[in-house]
């Protein structure tokens, strides 16, 4: 392995972190930019949950029957702002097209390979603090509606994929978690996932050991990237460019800029989220809801609620209405949830690809900056495979399997 790189990691999310420390781990001297801040963003505000499961790609053939009742429904999952839509359009185009059944396949292999990775390359990244900020007690999916087909359909599809799950009924769901309403019929548990009670302080855990390690964060945003032998860095201060061998994009929602400047579209939406964070504890696991669409994550200091998908773009106000909303549901599902009152609201931008794939590899004519961004819902979940990903190739060897579906080259 070539040692003492000096790297620059761009974008301190939680993709950014594991990939600063994997790297300042390995030898090199990794400086870390981001102008917000350390596990700001979605890595500060997500549903914890680390979502082995989600195998399958958001563009599925059977999203075409529900869209209707979905955009009309002030409870459904998703909203579009009509003022947006037409800039959103392009990114629907792209999304329909991977539904055919050759590409959903395909694109559903690439993410059970980060996906069955994940887990134990946080093992690895954490060692002996793993248990600390990670809890594997698995994860429900509820059904309250569904036909018992097609549940069995479902299940059925993810022991396809080598996914540890479990159908239960509604017995052992309401055994492992008391305070689910009996309106749940039945429940998938998925039991190799897990959960952070607190997003935040994993962030900060891993930030720590990078500093601990010599890793340097320098608050700055990173404006311009000019590649010759070395990479040269320039912010949005008076700083003077700084050299680097490497540069690691991680800018998640913010990405399309920086790779425009350096010739790659990027086709990326901002799919923006909400939760509610209760002061309240009810359950042991993350339980989410087939029929609502939702999660809820038992935190250090509440209950987590989250989910929701709305397209409005980066830039505009926050529609706290979508937060509002997922108390509705979580009423409807916990029993003596009637009094509870709103929690603390929160909306992040999910840097989302149509093709539910995030964006791992090398630049094709830029060799030495290397692209780890575009991760969907599942940012938390392979931040930590994704750098042991990236940090095989800045030492030139060969990854543990093949990344080429994750290729910026497939949008170019």
């Amino acid at each position: 392995m070539t040692k003492n790189k000096k790297i620059a990691v761009i974008g301190a999310g939680i993709i950014g972190l594991c990939n600063a420390l994997q790297l300042q781990r390995q030898g090199h001297q990794v400086h870390l930019f981001d102008p917000n801040g350390v596990g700001t963003q979605c890595s500060m505000g997500n549903a914890g949950h680390f979502a082995t499961e989600q195998v399958f790609p958001l563009a599925d053939k059977t999203l075409f029957k529900k869209l209707p009742n979905m955009l009309f429904d002030t409870l459904s999952p998703l909203r579009i702002d009509w003022r947006y839509f037409a800039k959103a359009l392009p990114w629907f185009a792209r999304f329909c097209g991977n539904m055919p059944t050759l590409k959903y396949h395909k694109n559903t292999e690439a993410l059970k390979a980060l996906n069955h990775a994940a887990i134990d390359a946080y093992k690895r990244l954490l060692g002996g603090n793993f248990d600390e900020y990670i809890k594997r007690n698995g994860s429900l999916l509820t059904f309250e509606k569904f036909d018992y087909d097609e549940i069995e359909k479902l299940y059925q599809a993810y022991v396809s994929k080598g996914v540890s799950v479990e159908l239960l009924d509604q017995e052992a769901t309401l055994a492992l978690e008391p305070q689910l309403h009996n309106k749940i019929n039945y429940s998938l548990l998925f039991r190799d996932a897990a959960h952070t009670p607190d997003p935040y302080k994993l962030s900060n855990a891993l930030f720590q050991e990078f500093v601990r390690l010599g890793g340097q964060f320098i608050q700055q945003a990173v404006t311009n990237l000019q590649h010759h032998e070395s990479v040269i860095v320039t912010t949005d201060t008076v700083s003077p460019p700084a050299h680097f061998d490497k540069v690691v994009i991680c800018t998640g929602a913010w990405s399309k800029q920086l790779c425009l400047q350096l010739g790659y579209r990027l086709p990326l939406e901002a799919e923006r989220g909400y939760h509610n964070m209760l002061s309240t504890h009810a359950l042991s696991r993350p339980v989410a809801s087939a029929d609502r669409q939702f999660i809820m994550t038992p935190m250090q200091h509440g209950l987590r609620l989250a989910g929701t998908v709305e397209f409005a773009g980066l830039n505009s106000p926050p529609f706290y209405a979508r937060a509002a909303s997922l108390l509705i549901h979580a009423k409807a599902m916990l029993k003596d949830f009637a009094q509870v009152k709103q929690g603390r609201y929160w909306m992040g931008a999910r840097p989302s690809l149509p093709d539910s794939l995030p964006v791992i590899g090398k630049a094709p004519e830029h060799p030495n900056i290397l692209f780890a961004l575009g991760h969907q819902h599942l940012g938390l979940t392979q931040a930590a495979i994704t750098s042991e990903l990236i940090a095989n190739m800045v030492a030139n060897q060969p990854t543990v399997f093949d990344i080429t579906p994750y290729s910026i080259t497939r949008f170019q």
